[in-house]
């Protein structure tokens, strides 16, 4: 007798009625052990016929009749089947449903014995599958439910929801295994989403053992998640039936709450929509990933319970981009090629889009840079901003150049300066206070020029000894560093120390005209008319090197290079970076009647991984189309955000820069079989971030045509046809100094101050002519931010960043989370490897490989962590990345050692490699990497280091670029 209709002994099949066949073509089944399989009706009808032929043996033989008599039941278990999909509009049966069909349809055709053998066989069979489970529990238990009554444990029904989160992902991955270890955490009285959080913390608790165990969790999660949206137990497999409507009904109940805007009620036709949304989508997320929009990024309504599951999310942040009034009249087909992006993970917006697009407050943007002021009501004016701006997500970067250095004469008061310092304190504590919503802490960067009276104090506001009111803990600095210092460092020079208040032009000049304009100063303060101070310039720089080894602060970036190719150098000066430093657009402070200037980027970053294909190569086409949609969505932004400060609004209106970023670079690395140090993963990250901005920029160009050019367009270096690759030219005149010229050698472009790599594949001339013809709707529109949290979102490797180590724990807002990375293992699996004793050795060695002899060598060189690898190839990467970006990239550097000498020459590499920002210099505690010490020779190797290095690491939950 069957007891599974997908898994019987094999039996005569007749076809079923021809009309009700064709009704049941796109309809599935779904197994006891969670599979979904294609419908078949036959199945049916040699269960039935089965069931007849050994009750028919039992009473003397079979008679000719009995296929007249199957094929009846068949058409009454079929026609009861297909009323149903009528009045549920379900696609999907599970097997039990069609088993309890065919019970009555023997019962309505007069059956009965035929159908009460059918029926005891099926309790014989679920009985022996509840005997086996009781083997591996031998007892049951309560479980308190939401009302609080309580209903004994099923634990078949357990081992077929594991059994169900296990299909699809291999041998390695063991339902019976990870069921011992359920039940063995649970007890009498637990309630019931104690035990669901069992099951997921217990499958995440094998993800060492295989990262398919990732998958199981994150399954599990979502049945969490699918119960609470749903409002009633939900599987994946059912899902596919409820998506369509589901989209409506959440827009209803955000719109209730007061969280979700009534227009995309209105603008959109919800059942179109709602079916095209792709519930097998979920499952490639794992739980990482899951957990991470589970606790943060799905909406709730105001009783706290999830409205939105992560395709409802998708779709609903794509209907908020697709509000644009550009969009009118075709927002739903928008929404549609919106969400087969995101849903699709071969782009995500950045995580305020995420948070916001579609709400009643759509503050979309990433990044806001603003300039403060030397005077009480612009200082103060610009921590309101700052408050405001990171109410709804925004990340900030703050230029405090103009601010005067302590000591200086105030007029006003006919008092001294307190400084910068005091002032920065406040805005610390503004980023802790104002945290976004209680999403995730306030973040802010601090930018001070190089030059600034107060860079001394500027640089140990991180430190863990001294004033603590002259310490901020919370809040990021950065170095803004002119080329002329780099210059006297590098000549072994004096440097001088000024107010802003005493030399106020310098703050607007860059290049050559600040050179000159500083040495003017200089002689003035030589023959006293000045005031200021001389110091060593290598003994500041010994200093920043010092400082960014012990608290991984102030970071270093480039004033000139970000200035001199800057797109928009006319309509003005970028005075900082972001809080990421990828961001470099113009900003000023505005005073009296002069407008001032938040500048502002929309972030979204493309997964270069979900465009690599089997041969090891981008697929060109699908990178384009991506990348042309992904700048529609970016552009949207610009028009549909909610911006909390007039002088961002002004800004972002004029100048529309958006930051279209990448991730996923170390996933390709490793489907190719190639070391991050390798030349030819240096060849890769050329070529990919030359596609990526030439379809960019071609797909900016295709907007201002069909738009509008951006407002301050005439006279930027697009309108002269000048492109970033022609801008590196730009930057090697300026840094030429008396006596020296610049040389082409082959892909090649040095100078005693320069030296790129300007070597091009794709058709230039002919983007040239195009911008030059129909303008640009964007006046930046690259930057590559870190992108942590959409990385782990989408299960890919971070931004340009290399692997961390290849088993660890990473901590975030979410909690902590084993984290193997999956190319190794699956490596290791091959040779036979993976086991006890090497996991053992991986944790002993803190993640590293390079001391494991079992590995063999080859590998280990291939999976050389961020610390093993020469940090002159991260360098060589990112310059050729740098080429083609008109803004930036968030580039962390890793240092093993600690010799001033090489981390010195790592930073001054870079500087004449043409990058315009670094990031955070991480570094390996104390305990793992030698010490500075004077007895080594060489003066940067005479830094003394208090104690433990405290730098940002790598795993910090608090860490806005580990997020």
């Amino acid at each position: 007798m069957p007891s599974n209709l997908a898994e019987q002994q094999a039996a005569p099949a007749a076809a079923p009625p021809p009309a009700l066949a064709k009704e049941f073509r796109n309809h599935r089944i779904i197994r006891r052990n969670g599979q979904i399989v294609p419908f078949n009706s036959d199945k049916i009808f040699n269960a039935i016929k089965l069931a007849f032929v050994e009750v028919a043996q039992s009473n003397g033989g079979v008679t000719p009749e009995i296929d007249e008599h199957v094929a009846r039941a068949v058409d009454k278990t079929l026609e009861a089947l297909l009323a149903r999909f009528r009045r549920e509009r379900n696609l999907t049966f599970a097997i039990e449903d069609i088993q309890d069909q065919v019970e009555l349809a023997l019962s309505r055709c007069g059956f009965n014995r035929v159908g009460s053998a059918y029926h005891s066989y099926r309790e014989e069979r679920a009985e022996k599958r509840r005997a086996r489970v009781r083997e591996l529990l031998p007892e049951t238990f309560g479980i308190v439910q939401p009302d609080g009554s309580s209903k004994q444990l099923d634990p078949a029904k357990m081992l077929d929801r594991l059994a169900a989160a296990c299909q699809g992902l291999g041998e390695e991955v063991d339902a019976q295994l990870l069921f011992k270890r359920v039940v063995s955490s649970l007890h009498e009285g637990i309630t019931r989403d104690a035990m669901h959080q069992a099951l997921v913390l217990e499958a995440a608790n094998l993800i060492e053992q295989h990262y398919n165990y990732s998958k199981v969790a994150a399954r599990l999660l979502l049945d969490a998640l699918l119960e609470e949206v749903m409002g009633q137990p939900t599987t994946r497999a059912e899902m596919v039936n409820h998506y369509p409507g589901s989209l409506a009904k959440m827009v209803s109940a955000g719109i209730a709450a007061g969280r979700i805007k009534p227009e995309l009620q209105r603008e959109f036709d919800l059942h179109r929509l709602g079916e095209a949304l792709k519930p097998e989508r979920d499952d490639q997320l794992d739980y990482l990933g899951l957990q991470t929009l589970y606790d943060r990024y799905l909406l709730k309504d105001r009783s706290g319970r999830r409205i939105e599951t992560p395709q409802l999310l998708w779709m609903r942040v794509a209907m908020g981009l697709a509000l644009n009034p550009e969009e009118d009249g075709q927002r739903t087909e928008r929404a549609i090629e919106f969400y087969e992006l995101l849903s699709s993970f071969r782009y995500l917006s950045s995580t305020p889009t995420l948070f916001n697009s579609g709400t009643v407050f759509s503050q979309l943007s990433s990044c806001y840079l603003s300039t403060v002021s030397d005077d009480l009501e612009g200082i103060y004016g610009a921590i309101s901003d700052n408050a405001m701006l990171s109410k709804y997500a925004g990340g900030l970067g703050n230029d405090w150049t103009q601010v005067r250095a302590m000591g200086s004469y105030i007029q006003g008061t006919g008092g001294n300066s307190q400084g910068v310092v005091p002032f920065l304190r406040v805005v610390n504590d503004t980023a802790v206070a104002v945290n976004q919503g209680g999403k995730r802490k306030g973040a802010v960067c601090s930018y001070l020029e190089t030059w600034h009276g107060d860079v001394e104090e500027f640089q140990d506001l991180r430190k863990n000894t001294g004033d603590e009111r002259r310490r901020t803990h919370d809040m990021n600095t950065a170095n803004w560093v002119p080329d002329l210092f780099m210059q006297r460092v590098r000549n072994r020079g004096k440097w001088t120390l000024f107010s802003p208040s005493d030399v106020p032009d310098l703050h607007d000049l860059y290049g050559k005209e600040f050179a000159q304009r500083y040495e003017e100063y200089e002689q003035q303060h030589a023959s006293g008319k000045l005031p200021g101070r001389a110091i060593e310039a290598f003994d500041l720089w010994r200093d920043m090197i010092t400082q960014l080894y012990e608290t991984g602060h102030p970071w270093i970036t480039f004033k000139d290079p970000c200035n001199i190719r800057s797109p928009q150098r006319h309509a003005g000066v970028v005075h900082s970076s972001n809080l990421c430093t990828e961001i470099t657009l113009n900003t000023k402070a505005g005073k009296g009647d002069e407008q001032g200037e938040i500048a502002v980027c929309n972030l979204g970053s493309i997964n270069l991984a979900q465009h690599l294909g089997d041969d090891g190569k981008l697929d060109q086409d699908l990178l384009r189309q991506s990348v042309r949609t992904a700048m529609r969505m970016l552009d949207n932004v610009i028009d549909i955000n909610y911006y909390a400060v007039g002088k961002a609004e002004y800004s972002n209106s004029q100048h529309r820069p958006v930051g279209l970023g990448q991730v996923g670079y170390q996933d390709c690395l490793h489907r190719m079989g190639l070391a991050f140090d390798a030349d030819e993963a240096v060849e890769f990250a050329d070529e990919a971030t030359e596609m990526i901005c030439y379809y960019a920029y071609e797909a900016s160009s295709d907007l201002a045509k069909e738009r509008g050019k951006y407002k301050s367009y005439d006279g930027s270096l697009w309108s002269q046809g000048v492109l970033p690759l022609d801008s590196l030219r730009l930057l090697a005149e300026e840094r030429l100094q008396e006596g020296e010229e610049i040389v082409e050698d082959g892909d090649w472009l040095r100078s005693p101050g320069l030296e790129v790599n300007i070597k091009s594949r794709l058709d230039w001339d002919k983007l040239r002519n195009k911008i030059k013809k129909d303008g640009m709707r964007n006046s930046n529109c690259i930057a590559i931010a870190p992108t942590a949290t959409i990385g782990n979102i989408m299960g890919a490797s971070p931004c340009i960043e290399p692997d961390y180590k290849m088993l660890f724990a990473k901590s975030n807002l979410s909690g902590e989370f084993t984290v193997v990375n999956k190319f190794f293992m699956d490596e290791m699996l091959a040779a036979g490897l993976w086991n006890e004793s090497l996991r053992s050795q991986l944790k002993a060695a803190d993640g590293e490989i390079d001391g494991i002899q079992e590995i063999p060598p080859e590998i280990r060189a291939r999976f050389k962590t961020c610390f093993q690898l020469e940090q002159k190839s991260l360098v060589e990467a990112a310059s050729r990345r740098q080429k083609w970006i008109d803004q930036s990239q968030s580039l962390n550097l890793f240092m093993k050692t600690a010799s001033g000498k090489e981390i010195s020459e790592v930073y001054f590499h870079a500087w004449r490699r043409g990058l315009k920002t670094t990031y955070y210099c991480r570094t390996q505690a104390a305990s793992k990497t030698e010490k500075f010490t004077t007895e080594t020779t060489g003066d940067l190797n005479n830094v003394k280091v208090q104690a433990e290095p405290q730098q940002c690491a790598i795993d910090d939950p608090d860490c806005e670029a580990c997020q």
